[in-house]
């Protein structure tokens, strides 16, 4: 796993922001389901704030989503910062990611924790990698 999966893993554990640049713009992203795609690490964020080529829509916003290779992300860092969603979680895309290896969980009422698992409002899958 590359320094970056890392650092995300860690923001969803703890649900951080993650702040990068991507594409040459500026993105504050939540990070929501993580693994890989044809054997690429990629993420599934939700976009809250910077900008974006195709614009952001507001808060809440199914047109927030961003299915992001991990290896195109600069200057990425964690940063503690509200954590956001689309309003309907039936919103999320399903083909971003096709070994997740963690996620967050579809339930706003579970909060974090330290640990991995449902109790701690992450999902953890087995995989290799």
């Amino acid at each position: 796993m590359s320094p970056i999966f890392e650092l995300v893993w860690d923001c969803i554990v703890q649900k951080k922001q993650v702040v990068a640049r991507y594409k040459g713009e500026s993105r504050v992203l939540c990070p929501h389901v993580l693994g890989y795609k044809n054997g690429k690490e990629q993420c599934l964020f939700y976009q809250c704030g910077g900008s974006s080529l195709s614009n952001l829509g507001p808060a809440g916003s199914a047109r927030n989503w961003r299915c992001i290779p991990l290896d195109s992300l600069d200057n990425a860092e964690a940063r503690v910062g509200p954590w956001l969603t689309a309003q309907s979680a039936d919103s999320r895309p399903t083909t971003c990611v096709d070994q997740v290896f963690i996620q967050v969980s579809d339930d706003p009422n579970v909060q974090p924790g330290v640990g991995h698992g449902e109790a701690s409002g992450v999902r953890v899958s087995g995989g290799t990698g």
